[in-house]
């Protein structure tokens, strides 16, 4: 397993060792005692979740505000997406900047995501399956998220934009300066 430190404090590219033969391949997905070792993280995973997206799909930019923050770890199982991330911890020198990763069934690269961050992530295959673990229940009443064409972030999306799929939710969420002017995250 090889592990990538992100530009953003906190945040890992995870790349797993595949083995493949003739029938086809293995990976160990998740090692928490590797992931210790390798990021001094130490983590408890509670819970699996999983979607399926049509292409041109996007979620997010979510996060929960605290104390039911969530560390997340991501894969996608099939197809290809991007994911990105924002630092919106206030303290922080990376706050406000944003990383993108390309996550497919061919790369089996995955992203842990500290909390104190916004994830979004956009479908770029026919259709994608996308598995995360969260260390923190779903609370709906702390669910919040970032506007994912916030002009001041302005994060560039691999495909064109004209057509996203995106959740009525998702369309309305706070700009990046509202969210700035009282954050979540220190």
């Amino acid at each position: 397993m090889e592990i990538e430190k992100s530009k953003l404090e906190g945040a890992f590219l995870i790349k797993p060792r595949v083995f493949k033969d003739t029938r086809g391949f293995f990976i160990e997905a998740y090692n928490a005692q590797k992931f210790k070792e390798a990021t001094g993280i130490e983590v408890d995973f509670i819970q699996d979740n999983e979607s399926g997206s049509f292409k041109g799909s996007l979620r997010g930019l979510h996060f929960q505000k605290p104390p039911y923050t969530q560390a997340k770890l991501v894969r996608v199982i099939k197809g290809v997406v991007q994911d990105v991330i924002v630092d919106i911890r206030s303290s922080s020198p990376t706050f406000g900047q944003w990383e993108s990763y390309i996550l497919s069934e061919d790369n089996k690269h995955q992203l842990f995501i500290p909390r104190g961050f916004a994830h979004a992530f956009l479908t770029l295959s026919e259709f994608g399956i996308f598995n995360y673990k969260i260390d923190n229940m779903y609370h709906p009443p702390s669910d919040s998220g970032i506007k994912w064409d916030d002009p001041e972030l302005a994060i560039k999306w691999e495909m064109h934009t004209a057509n996203l799929l995106l959740s009525q939710k998702d369309a309305s969420l706070q700009s990046f300066r509202e969210y700035a002017k009282k954050p979540d995250f220190e």
